[in-house]
């Protein structure tokens, strides 16, 4: 991105400048009130770290099967998409923007001149609030129907226009037209704003000293507002007593004082605000686990919906990251003809500990699925000589020869 290293580099920044952070993609004016509620954000932040924290990979598709590429030089631009950012802090701010905002632009900076030319140089995250998608039907810009990125930028006012093979494109699963995306936030603004004003209340709550803080003084008759401040005074000097603890407050002939509880199991405050807060989970394919809500939950349970998160929730994330960087990242002729793509390293969401893992790798070469080193590598151990050959039980004989009545000792058909 030449415009935005030239502004970098004729100027000096501080981590905490807006306009710094404004460049690198990260929205500094993000209203708080949305973030704040805190299921929303725990939403957002599951989202992003499951993102964050699978590692992309490069694969080619040949007869050897599906070959991780390391050597090619996409592998190293996914560990390191520009030189501030490193791949889980980019992908996860990535993530916050497509669900926030619904959609997330990333510019895909390419080696213009040289023997690396096409080639993705850097990769830049654009500020969602700040792109617009026209749809050229006149060909203003040469090209008519065509779809442009337009980046107009808030400080300088100068507009950057983007071809559509320059933007990677990343939106929620919610679309109309099936070019943008819907905000969760805007879907469900209700139930956001209620889920808020349910802290608020809390906050009041606590604040105000209404559990079992307050009380109400009856007398007969009238005092005037000194007497009655004076009074007041009184009580509250009994009540605060270290020798009595407050157990006893007396009071005139006459004064009846009756405390007021409002609890929250009263106005079931607890069940209101946690069916408010599945319902915005539920939205975003959050499970109640990942809420802290275990309500007579038993491992097995919690098991069953980290599962059922990813398959019903992270795997179509990860197909939309997989498809449009493929696409926008690696040229035809590596997709279509050379079988290249970009996976998500999945099996590090379902890894288990050690034991799990030792037992359903040793499963895997005793089965002859994997090779002694591919299965070293996984567990992360080094190779070993003679490593990369196939095991299997030599008892094995097909079904076909059972029934012929055939016994794996038997060569030939019953031959000695």
């Amino acid at each position: 991105m030449g415009f935005l290293k030239d502004r970098i580099k004729n100027e000096t920044y501080s981590l905490q400048d807006r306009e710094l952070l404004s460049l690198l993609g990260i929205d500094v004016d993000t209203p708080s009130t949305k973030l704040g509620e805190i299921t929303y954000f725990t939403c957002i932040k599951n989202l992003s770290e499951t993102i964050s924290k699978i590692p992309l990979k490069v694969i080619q598709n040949n007869e050897e099967g599906h070959v991780q590429d390391n050597k090619h030089y996409l592998y190293n631009r996914l560990k390191r998409p520009n030189p501030y950012m490193t791949s889980s802090v980019f992908w996860a701010c990535v993530e916050t923007n497509r669900n926030h905002y619904g959609n997330a632009y990333v510019y895909n900076e390419v080696t213009r001149i040289g023997r690396n030319a096409g080639n993705t140089k850097a990769l830049w995250i654009l500020p969602t609030e700040e792109v617009t998608l026209w749809v050229d039907d006149a060909g203003l810009f040469g090209r008519s129907n065509a779809l442009w990125y337009v980046w107009q930028e808030k400080k300088t006012g100068k507009r950057y226009k983007f071809r559509n093979d320059e933007i990677l494109h990343f939106k929620t699963s919610v679309s109309l037209d099936g070019i943008t995306g819907l905000a969760i936030k805007d879907i469900l603004k209700i139930q956001v704003e209620t889920a808020r004003k349910g802290q608020e209340f809390l906050n009041k709550f606590y604040k105000s000293g209404m559990f079992g803080g307050k009380a109400v003084l009856q007398y007969t008759g009238d005092i005037d507002k000194k007497a009655e401040k004076k009074l007041i005074e009184k009580i509250e000097s009994f009540s605060k007593d270290e020798n009595t603890s407050g157990k006893i407050i007396p009071l005139p002939l006459g004064f009846e004082m009756t405390p007021i509880n409002l609890s929250m199991s009263e106005a079931q405050f607890v069940e209101l605000n946690q069916y408010s807060a599945l319902q915005v989970a539920g939205a975003f394919g959050i499970k109640p686990n990942q809420l802290n809500i275990y309500n007579k939950s038993n491992f097995k349970d919690i098991e069953s919906q980290q599962r059922d998160f990813y398959i019903n929730t992270s795997m179509s994330i990860f197909k939309q990251y997989e498809e449009q960087i493929s696409a926008k990242l690696l040229s035809e002729d590596e997709v279509f003809n050379k079988g290249y793509e970009v996976q998500f390293e999945v099996n590090a969401v379902l890894r288990g500990d050690f034991r799990t893992q030792v037992e359903t790798v040793g499963t895997a070469i005793d089965k002859g699925v994997m090779k002694i080193n591919e299965g070293r590598k996984y567990l992360g151990l080094p190779i070993v000589e003679e490593g990369d050959v196939l095991l299997a039980n030599g008892t094995y004989i097909p079904v076909k020869m059972i029934q012929e009545g055939i016994n794996y000792n038997q060569k030939g058909g019953g031959e000695d």
